[in-house]
């Protein structure tokens, strides 16, 4: 099983073509990942960890509805991601990618498991060939996780450093700069 906060469809495929069986665990809203995650990343809905509001069941002349209700059920960043992939998974990854500070908890709780397992935090620091951001990133910064990797033995990976290529064009059917995934 791998995890992945922020994604790229051949990272998965390599991970599922190797036995691993994929997930996204995301701070965005779960129906919204749903929506596109089969056909861009090739991880199916029920495979999908996101934030989530509050629903009711509703029963009516025989009929069951679900009705959303205009409430937050869970905000999945920081300690919630933990919780949920223990909720809707059931077992402690393997193998975790994280790009924020908010992916922290969801790292360390991979890499507290037993036997060999790896977490992964993305440095987006490479404003030549991709948005870069960073520690003062405000809506989701990356610096605590920055500061406590190497007390928590969380590889940190850097795009500028460490990417030979940002996205491999050639391997992308169809795709163009213009028409890539963000």
């Amino acid at each position: 099983m791998a995890l992945f906060g922020a994604s790229d469809r051949f990272k998965l495929a390599y991970l599922r073509e190797n036995g691993f069986k994929t997930y996204i665990v995301s701070g965005s809203g779960i129906e919204f990942v749903r929506a596109f995650s089969e056909e861009v990343f090739g991880v199916p809905r029920e495979q999908i960890i996101g934030s989530s509001g509050k629903m009711r069941c509703e029963v009516k002349d025989d009929r069951v509805s679900l009705m959303k209700l205009p409430e937050l059920n869970s905000f999945d960043d920081r300690e919630a991601k933990p919780l949920n992939i223990s909720l809707h998974i059931g077992r402690r990854p393997l193998l975790a990618f994280g790009n924020s500070d908010g992916d922290l908890p969801m790292l360390r709780y991979a890499k507290s498991g037993p036997g060999a397992r790896l977490a992964l935090l993305l440095r987006h620091d490479d404003a030549e060939r991709e948005v870069a951001y960073d520690r003062e990133f405000r809506l989701s910064p990356l610096a605590e996780a920055l500061d406590k990797a190497d007390e928590y033995g969380i590889t940190v990976v850097s795009m500028k450093r460490d990417w030979k290529s940002v996205f491999d064009w050639s391997r992308a059917e169809g795709a163009t700069p213009q028409s890539a995934p963000g």
